[in-house]
């Protein structure tokens, strides 16, 4: 979650309706723990933002032409990427159980009221809280493996070759498929998301800096201050990739380097 004087909710609005979209950023801004990042007025719109922006609430609209809104939601999972929570909304409450069958932290009927509203963000907070209290009281020791991998299988030019792990630059997903890059060559992994492959690694050595990103710190080149008070990362490899920080990973970045 982002950190400022006070926390905030990083927020999506996703409607074809532009008086939609208007409406309810008028109500939100009378909501402090919502900031809102941007809007995008179609599914393909939306997938774009969400994997860039990293927003952690996104209010949807279910009924959009071509991709509608469950369809973005799907597209996510097929992906293996992490999932913001979702407010999804519609003028039509038979989508209630499809919506929350793919565990939508919500569902607004349209027209939006105020106090409806307020009690969606006040949900989105609570989700948050208990996000927060986990991660703090656990810690990253708890996500460190029981039996970590000091060798990984990467496939290129159809060889199957065997690496350290530390010799990993960075890995990244796209569609489904990662790809590893090392000082010599850049392959793919047999791992189907981003997160088993990190979960088999060391937690003090490999970062999950983006969704679609894991990095080796110790590979890490230059810290380039990025838009928004945004980052990216330059990485040792041979093409000095330039990697982006999400919002949340933020906080990690600073105390890390001591920035």
């Amino acid at each position: 979650m982002p950190q400022s004087g006070t926390s905030t909710i990083s927020t999506l609005v996703v409607d074809d309706e532009q008086l939609a979209v208007e409406e309810l950023r008028y109500l939100l801004k009378d909501f402090p723990d919502i900031e809102l990042l941007e809007t995008a007025s179609n599914g393909l719109e939306a997938l774009k933002a969400i994997e860039e922006l990293e927003p952690e609430l996104v209010f949807m609209d279910v009924q959009m032409p071509g991709m509608d809104g469950l369809s973005v939601i799907g597209k996510l999972r097929e992906k293996g990427a992490a999932l913001p929570h979702f407010v999804l909304t519609t003028a039509y409450d038979h989508y209630a159980v499809e919506a929350f069958r793919m565990q939508a932290l919500d569902y607004l009927l349209k027209p939006v009221e105020k106090n409806r509203l307020a009690e969606s963000v006040a949900r989105a907070r609570r989700a948050f809280e208990e996000r927060q209290h986990i991660e703090e009281t656990e810690g990253p020791a708890a996500a460190r493996p029981a039996a970590q991998r000091t060798k990984l299988l990467v496939k290129t030019n159809n060889r199957n070759l065997i690496v350290d792990a530390q010799d990993m630059i960075y890995a990244t997903i796209d569609d489904g498929l990662i790809t590893v890059v090392t000082p010599q060559f850049e392959g793919q992994s047999n791992y189907r998301t981003i997160e088993e492959l990190q979960s088999n690694l060391d937690p003090d050595l490999f970062w999950r800096v983006h969704r679609s990103y894991l990095v080796n710190i110790n590979r890490i080149r230059e810290v380039i201050p990025w838009f928004k008070s945004s980052f990216q990362l330059r990485m040792d490899d041979k093409k000095q990739t330039e990697i982006p920080v999400s919002r949340i990973q933020t906080k990690r970045l600073r105390a890390l380097f001591k920035m």
